[in-house]
């Protein structure tokens, strides 16, 4: 939402507390503005329709958790489609082009794993540990809300990496899902080196190391 949304937004949320007979401060508004300011007005608005016909938890005014959760579904299931679309692009494009994919949080989990062609270079036995690993900090990001760190503009392939080394340019990187979003997170993100704790294990920097220097 943009700050031209905040009166509609207002009184939505100004309506629902009215239906529940809860008081609605400023402050209160505040909180479940910063909390859903990320999502669009008509989302947020046919999140909370959602939540009075819910025959669950619609007994009870929501809480910003509770419309979160029906904008996005839970972070256990965002994380394991994330994943799914992370093997899907690993199958379909490689290691060695690079990629750009339509969510940033993707994009920031790779590179504390070790990059693109780390992951790609996973053995088939390590998968199912990799992808424990990829959707706990999936997760672990995703809870984080609007506070994410800057993140990788794109995911460097094995070809980028090496053209680097020699000077020479590379093609651009391959968007994967929605491209337009992709385009996005391309244009929001960074180049500059991130500081993090590597979640990559020491033989797959090993086998990254090993397969860079061997295409220079």
């Amino acid at each position: 939402m943009i700050r031209e949304d905040f009166i509609r937004f207002g009184e939505a949320l100004a309506g629902l507390a009215d239906y529940y007979g809860k008081p609605l401060s400023d402050g209160v508004i505040n909180l479940y503005w910063q909390g859903l300011q990320a999502f669009e007005i008509d989302q947020v608005e046919r999140a909370i329709w959602q939540h009075l016909q819910n025959p669950d938890n619609g007994q009870w005014m929501p809480r910003i958790a509770d419309l979160v959760r029906a904008l996005e579904g839970s972070s256990q299931d965002a994380a394991a489609l994330a994943w799914g679309n992370v093997m899907q692009a690993v199958s379909r494009v490689g290691m060695h082009q690079s990629i750009a994919f339509d969510d940033p949080i993707i994009h920031l989990v790779i590179d504390d794993l070790g990059g693109w062609p780390g992951l790609c270079q996973t053995p088939e036995r390590e998968q199912p540990f990799m992808a424990k690993r990829f959707e706990a900090a999936y997760r672990a990001y995703r809870q984080r809300g609007a506070a994410l760190p800057p993140h990788p503009r794109h995911l460097a392939g094995v070809s980028e990496i090496a053209n680097a080394g020699r000077g020479y340019t590379s093609d651009p990187p391959r968007l994967v899902g929605d491209p337009e979003a992709a385009r996005r997170v391309m244009l929001a993100g960074t180049n500059s080196p991130r500081l993090q704790v590597s979640l990559a294990k020491p033989a797959a920097a090993v086998r990254l190391v090993h397969n860079t220097t061997a295409a220079a």
